[in-house]
């Protein structure tokens, strides 16, 4: 699975498609699970890009998301009522996520363009801290588009705990592959990671 294409190409139906499936398509998957009572990520290994990665060992990817600010009663609003309005009767593409209907455009799926204009305009909106209005939740945070998801997971995460492996976990692939591509660690930035650790043991103290 491309990396700007992930949430793109995330399929979506009410009763969950077989790895076999999945595995024909090369697609992704959000499902609700009854075995965990949460809804799952099933994304098979063939789907990724890196599919012969380590990381993976030929084995699917599946994640059941937590349900944190109360994700579960977004999920389903959207599933439930908005999805089907912003269809307005067109075709349904099957993917997770679709766009407004509009009388000069019947296609409600999204193309890698128009997905990243979204993508950008909700992280501008939503994404990036502005001190100003008190909205936004990032400090720091840059407009990107979808394609920069696996450079911010990694580098935020290499930033908090300068883990290699625990960045890699993240963004699934090896801990060496993120050493090479985003081991761009600035000196004060590992002094400052030594700090906090060395402070809380003062504190503990």
């Amino acid at each position: 699975m491309r990396r700007h294409s992930f949430l793109l190409e995330l399929l979506f139906q009410c009763l969950p498609r077989s790895e076999r499936q999945l595995n024909d398509l090369k697609r992704g998957e959000l499902r609700w699970s009854d075995r965990d009572s949460g809804w799952e990520v099933f994304i098979p290994s063939v789907a990724f890009k890196n599919a012969n990665s380590s990381y993976f060992g030929s084995k699917p990817f599946r994640l059941i998301l937590p349900d944190l600010g109360g994700l579960y009663g977004y999920l389903e609003a959207y599933i439930d009522r908005h999805r089907r309005i912003l269809l307005a009767g067109a075709d349904d593409p099957g993917t997770l996520f679709v766009k407004t209907v509009k009388i000069t455009s019947k296609d409600a799926s999204y193309d890698q363009n128009t997905f990243y204009e979204a993508w950008r305009l909700v992280i501008q909106r939503y994404g990036i801290y502005n001190p100003y209005t008190g909205r936004g939740v990032i400090k720091g945070l840059l407009p990107h588009g979808p394609h920069n998801v696996r450079d911010v997971l990694a580098t935020h995460i290499l930033k908090k705990t300068g883990s290699y492996e625990q960045a890699s976990y993240a963004i699934q692939d090896t801990p060496d592959m993120v050493a090479k591509h985003y081991g761009r660690f600035l000196p004060q930035d590992k002094a400052a990671l030594a700090a906090q650790i060395l402070n809380k043991v003062w504190d503990a103290a």
